[in-house]
């Protein structure tokens, strides 16, 4: 495995640090660097969406016959790292990232002629209908009805921890459609518009202040049978080749630029008239973080030289799930002590032109107790770590 970049891929990083450099605003850059979670605004991703559209960039990972890159595994990962360190706020994943690579697997003619252009532009917002409040990580157990009518499906029943279905246009949605057999064998996979009648959104408020969550409700609402991915009863197929995406890697340029955030923090703060940087014992909890990013660096880079042999890296998905949710919370409890007393005071983490409040302590220390608190979930949704170790000792270990 050699991680050192050829000539033409650095002369690649230096044309991504140049487009960097000359796209992103002063406002994008503070949208990225005070992100609380994986999921920025959608009034913040848009407008950067749209620039990576013009550029032919918005989605590194879909072949070029869909508006893809055509990148190599290496070159995506240079991109993502470069993002990552040039600060730039993360694009809305349901869509280009999920729901996306379904459509071009499962989707029919009609579908993909109809939506993945809409994806790439950003005209489409999704939202993920999964979890239901008796189906979480258990997601075979859900129960929201999708009963045959003409052409039509009627739903009924609600989806729970729906993120951004305040803003999203469209909803890719597991549906029960029958009850015999397994209960992965009655699951149907459904994209729908969300303002189809009957349709409630009402907001859930997270620890961290923020309503980036929502349970949605289904009082007979009739979704076209058109709107169905690969055949009824058979969405658990599909489901699964989406957690793929959901599971994937990436995740270590953006643990790198947030040690690199973190050493700045600790340059900056003082405990007891000592900078935290020349505190022993805070800088080994930051070496120790750092060490654990850097195995997930090292797992990532595996991943990147088995995908470029044309292997397929298996379960290692799901040890990178794990790796980098846990990696990440390290990371977390190191801002919330470089933070201090600061850590406890409720303010909003807003961003971009316009903020009418007055900081409480210094802007680096904002959003570090709201970061922590949302990504307390990072380790439960997309399949928890618990379920993720069980599929490594299943398919790995054999046990």
């Amino acid at each position: 495995m050699n991680l050192d970049l050829e000539p033409e891929d650095r002369k690649f990083r230096d044309e991504v640090r140049a487009f960097l450099d000359a796209s992103l605003t002063p406002e994008l850059r503070e949208v990225g660097r005070h992100a609380t979670s994986v999921f920025t605004e959608k009034r913040h991703s848009t407008p950067w969406q749209r620039i990576l559209h013009a550029k032919g960039w918005v989605a590194p990972s879909w072949p070029v016959e869909y508006g893809g890159t055509g990148w190599n595994e290496m070159r995506r990962y240079i991109f993502t790292a470069e993002c990552a360190r040039a600060g730039a706020p993360n694009l809305a994943p349901m869509g280009l990232k999920m729901v996306g690579p379904v459509i071009m697997k499962f989707g029919t003619p009609e579908q993909k002629a109809h939506y993945l252009p809409r994806i790439l532009s950003g005209e489409d917002y999704w939202c993920q209908g999964y979890s239901e409040p008796g189906a979480g990580s258990d997601l075979a157990s859900l129960q929201m009805k999708a009963v045959a009518d003409g052409d039509d499906y009627v739903l009924n029943g609600s989806k729970i921890w729906t993120t951004h279905a305040q803003w999203a246009t469209h909803m890719f949605c597991l549906v029960r459609t029958s009850t015999e057999g397994k209960p992965q064998a009655g699951i149907t996979f459904l994209l729908l518009p969300m303002d189809l009648p009957g349709i409630t959104v009402e907001p859930i408020i997270t620890l961290a202040g923020e309503h980036e969550v929502n349970q949605v409700f289904f009082d007979n609402v009739r979704v076209p049978q058109s709107g169905r991915v690969g055949e009824e009863n058979q969405g658990w197929t599909v489901a699964k080749h989406l957690l793929e995406f959901e599971r994937g890697g990436g995740a270590s340029p953006g643990l790198r630029a947030t040690i690199e955030r973190l050493r700045e923090v600790a340059r900056l703060e003082t405990a007891d008239g000592e900078r935290l940087i020349d505190d022993p014992r805070f800088r080994m909890k930051l070496v120790d973080a750092e060490i654990a990013v850097q195995a997930v660096e090292v797992s990532e880079h595996r991943v990147l030289s088995a995908l470029s042999a044309g292997k397929n890296p298996g379960a290692v998905s799901s040890l990178l799930k794990t790796q980098g949710t846990e990696a990440m919370q390290r990371l977390d409890e190191v801002g919330i002590e470089a933070a201090a007393h600061y850590a406890a005071v409720a303010q909003p983490v807003d961003v971009g032109a316009g903020r009418n409040f007055p900081l409480i302590g210094p802007e680096h220390l904002l959003a570090l107790t709201a970061r922590y608190l949302n990504n307390r979930a990072a380790s439960i949704y997309g399949g928890s770590n618990e379920i993720q170790r069980d599929i490594v000792a299943k398919l790995v270990l054999g046990l």
